[in-house]
């Protein structure tokens, strides 16, 4: 069993020790290497525009039977293509393809998927500039594009 060093000159052995056991740590890699930002299609900024391509059902998971409303969109900022879920009672209807929606993460663990939608991580927040919860409330009308 290989013990810590001690006394007057062991600082350095103790810095270089504590060097490699940091790289153990799955956190502390995942943050000295950036890793969250270089797989997050948003690029680690918290939300994103988006261009709807089409809407589709997501199956809940077990003990759960629903369609979950869902919509796949392409970023604006970088091309790449997302599921994205639409919350709200009937919201899903105030979507249409090729409209401009801004989505934000879902906020699960760790940053994957929240609840019983499977591999959904985002959420649309406003459609067309307009928020979604004041589309649903009847505060505003959907604008024309």
């Amino acid at each position: 069993m290989s013990k810590k060093p001690r006394g007057l000159n062991s600082a350095k052995k103790l810095k270089k020790r504590r060097k490699r056991s940091r790289k153990l740590d799955p956190r502390w890699v995942r943050k000295a290497y950036k890793l969250k930002a270089k797989a997050d299609p948003l690029g680690g900024v918290h939300q994103g525009r988006a261009i709807v391509l089409e809407k589709v059902e997501k199956e809940a998971k077990q003990p759960n039977s629903a369609m979950r409303k869902c919509v796949r969109v392409q970023l604006i900022k970088n091309g790449k293509q997302i599921t994205a879920f639409v919350p709200g009672d009937g919201a899903i209807k105030l979507v249409d393809e090729h409209d401009e929606v801004l989505i934000e993460c879902i906020g699960g663990t760790k940053g994957r998927s929240k609840g019983d939608i499977p591999a959904v991580r985002w959420q649309v927040i406003k459609v067309n500039d307009q928020s979604l919860d004041a589309l649903l409330g009847g505060k505003i009308e959907k604008a024309r594009r």
